[in-house]
């Protein structure tokens, strides 16, 4: 996809985003079929998600930082775009640098020799991009296996594949400086990240089912929390839950 027919698309996306993000994120488009989704990623999680992130933990460590960074890494090219229409361009250096840095000398960022000399970029998806606009995160609903999300971030979630070069190399078998993958490669990636996740976090969901009187509204409270950190760059959830929007 060229650059004209990808701008047509986001800008697509961000009318659609303002037209439907009055209404409040703590209103539920169908709470009643969120609820029912909500039940299965929970079987979904408990059957197949825990179990692997559990055996992932099993790992010996140097194989599970460098996975994990080879797949922050990655997540860094989408955080490029996004820096820089927030107009953050000191963070869209650190990504650029830290990308670049990682890429090469961090062995395609497996090692994180960036951080070291001081680079830490944010992670920054078109959803945070159009809360930093004033656009509000319209109802919240959950989705299959994705979980958690609003009207803004779901619309956010289809512009990313379209800024982000590894979604277009891959997801969508474009061309990039000569590189080429296909749709595996980016699903196995967002697997792989899932599972990092998963496994960074198995004490605090644990915690959290234990401890919720409705466990439903406990992930929607988080979730929304979360995002508005993010949108404001607060990393106050993100200190105890690592990323939660992998």
């Amino acid at each position: 996809m060229n650059f004209k027919k990808t701008l047509s698309v986001v800008s697509f996306i961000f009318y659609i985003s303002l037209i439907f993000s009055t209404a409040k994120a703590t209103e539920e488009c169908f709470e009643g079929v969120s609820r029912s989704v909500f039940k299965f990623n929970l079987a979904f999680d408990g059957y197949v998600m825990e179990p692997i992130a559990k055996g992932y933990n099993k790992l010996p460590s140097p194989i599970r930082t460098g996975t994990g960074n080879f797949t922050s890494n990655i997540s860094t090219l989408l955080s490029i775009p996004n820096s820089l229409l927030q107009g953050e361009f000191k963070q869209a250096g650190h990504a650029t640098g830290s990308f670049l840095i990682n890429s090469t000398v961090g062995i395609l960022g497996f090692l994180n020799p960036a951080e070291k000399i001081g680079l830490k970029p944010t992670k920054e998806d078109v959803g945070q991009t159009l809360g930093s606009y004033g656009i509000g995160p319209g109802c919240y609903f959950v989705l299959p296996i994705l979980g958690p999300t609003t009207v803004r971030d779901s619309v956010g979630m289809i512009a990313d594949t379209f800024i982000d070069p590894f979604a277009q190399v891959t997801l969508r078998e474009n061309k990039i400086l000569g590189l080429s993958g296909d749709p595996l490669d980016y699903y196995s990636f967002k697997g792989t990240s899932a599972v990092d996740f998963r496994s960074e976090n198995i004490t605090n969901f644990d915690s959290l089912e234990e401890n919720s009187i409705d466990l439903y509204s406990s992930y929607k409270s988080l979730y929304l929390q979360d995002r508005e950190n993010k949108i404001s760059n607060s990393k106050k959830l993100d200190d105890d839950w690592g990323n939660l929007d992998n």
